[in-house]
Order: structure tokens, then sequence, then C-alpha cells
């Protein structure tokens, strides 16, 4: 029996993607001014966007409960082990440094039977998330077994690298993904900050005078991560801008050249959106393995 690969809605992959690889999405929740929704089932990103401009109504957001998580993993696993459809399960989720999401699946799978359930911390959010998981279920439909499946979540997460630009820290600050001090820095003199994943958490990457070369810089430093890997896949989240963010993935693919092998174009969803605000523009590069 093959094993199933289970992610949460951050991943922010193109619906056909997730579909084609059979991969199980669990959503985050988004809470405003009391009322719960889920991510990419009754809540958009523009919906969040409203709220922040707004100003007036409270915006946070909450992990999958654990039983939400048991429920998928029974589901999947077939009741009390009879009859499974699947094997093992390998669930891979945005970093535990930005959510409790990793914890409520740890908290599951303990519940089901921790040895049919892996969890593994991607350590990112966007496709930093959305490419080990989908390394992970390309190796389960080729009939790897539990242990093939985990190590390719992990060994792609390592291998990951996500930046992010943002129009202002203050979204990131007040919901305690970025530290008051790095705050104050991204937003001395009215600099553009630039943002990278590093060891789970948003930290600041540089500082640039303008948002045009803001974005430039975040074409260079995506370029940078690429180092000299024989193939890259990258992938460009945006904020309701795609015309944007597809210049941006055209220039990393010019400069990339025949070293590009998968290039994806994804919005940023609910939760994200709900401590970056409006202006996100991020660049995932994944170097692929040599024997790839």
């Amino acid at each position: 029996m093959p094993v199933a690969v289970v992610t949460d809605s951050t991943a922010y992959l193109p619906d056909e993607l997730a579909d084609r690889h059979s991969l199980t999405v669990v959503p985050l929740t988004v809470v405003i001014d009391g009322v719960a929704r889920q991510e990419g089932i009754d809540l958009t990103p523009a919906d969040v966007a409203v709220a922040l401009a707004s100003r007036r109504p409270a915006v946070s957001t909450s992990r999958p409960a654990p039983e939400q998580f048991v429920e998928t993993y029974r589901r999947l696993l077939g009741p009390d082990g009879q009859d499974a459809a699947v094997s093992a399960i390998v669930s891979v989720h945005l970093s535990a440094g930005l959510s409790g999401t990793v914890d409520a699946a740890q908290l599951a799978a303990r519940e089901v039977g921790s040895d049919r359930v892996v969890v593994v911390d991607s350590g990112s959010t966007g496709m930093g998330l959305g490419f080990p998981a989908l390394a992970a279920a390309t190796v389960a439909v080729a009939g790897g077994d539990l242990r093939q499946v985990r190590s390719a979540a992990a060994d792609t997460a390592a291998r990951t690298r996500t930046l992010l630009y943002v129009d202002t820290l203050e979204h990131l600050r007040r919901g305690g993904r970025i530290t008051a001090a790095s705050a104050l820095l991204g937003t001395a003199l009215s600099v553009k900050p630039i943002l990278q994943m590093r060891d789970g958490q948003i930290v600041l990457r540089d500082k640039v005078r303008t948002a045009a070369r803001a974005l430039a810089k975040l074409v260079d430093l995506a370029y940078a991560a690429a180092e000299d890997a024989p193939a890259v896949d990258i992938a460009v989240h945006h904020l309701g801008d795609p015309d944007r963010a597809a210049g941006l993935r055209d220039q990393l693919a010019d400069r990339l050249g025949d070293r590009l092998r998968d290039s994806y174009l994804a919005g940023i969803g609910a939760v994200v959106t709900a401590h970056t605000g409006p202006g996100l523009m991020s660049i995932v590069v994944h170097r692929r393995a040599a024997a790839h």
C-alpha cells in the first residue's frame, strides 16, 4: 500500500499540482472580527486585505485543530487501520517558528499512531513548503516507503530558499512573526525591506530605498540562492499583482538559463496576507539534487 502525503493550505500550490500529486491539504483559519473562516474554502486574500486596510476589524490566524488532523489521518489510514487506503502518512507543514500547525499535526500523529504518521517541519511557507510536499508526493507515487518519502521532504526543504518583499513590516511585527528590533531596522528612513526564511524564522535580509530597487534586489538574491546547482525550480508568489510577479519570474528565468526546470506563479493566500499586508512578492528557489 502506498504512503500518503498531507500538507496544509499555506503551501499555496496551484490546484492542478495538488490534484496531480494526490496531496491532501488541511486548511488553516483566519479570524476577522471573531468570525472564523477557512483559507481557500470560504475566504480569499482580498477579504483579508480589505479588513487590514480598514484598520477596524481585528484579524488573526489559527492553526488547524489537532482533531482536524486526526480525522484526516484516520480517513486515509482507514478505520482502526483496517482496509486502509494507504500504509502510512508523511505530513509536511509550514514552519513551527511561524505557526502551531506542526505541533497540532504531531499531537494528532501520536493519537493515531506515530509509527504510521511522520510529521516534517518544512521550515518555511508558500512554495518553501510546497516544494518539499511535492517531492514527498513524487517519491510516494513511485512506491517509496515511509523513510524514503520523509527523506524526500526533509532533503528538499534543506535545499529550498524563500525570499520576501513587503511594503511594510508593521503587520509582521504586530503578529509577532518578526522582532520589534528587526521591524525598526526595516522601517528606518522609509527603506523597503527584503526578508528571508532562516532556521524557520522570518529575518531581515536587506534594505533598499525604493520598491523598484527592492524587487530588482529580490531577483539578485534569488539568483544567488541558486548557487551552482545544475538544476533549479522557482516559484514567485504575489498578492494581487500577477503581471509584476510574471516579470520577476521572467527576469530570473533569463538569468538561470537552461538550469531552470520548473517555474510556478501563484497568488499568496489569506493566512500569509493576514501577516504581511499588501505588496507582498516572494521568490522561492529549490536547488535540485544532482541525481534529479
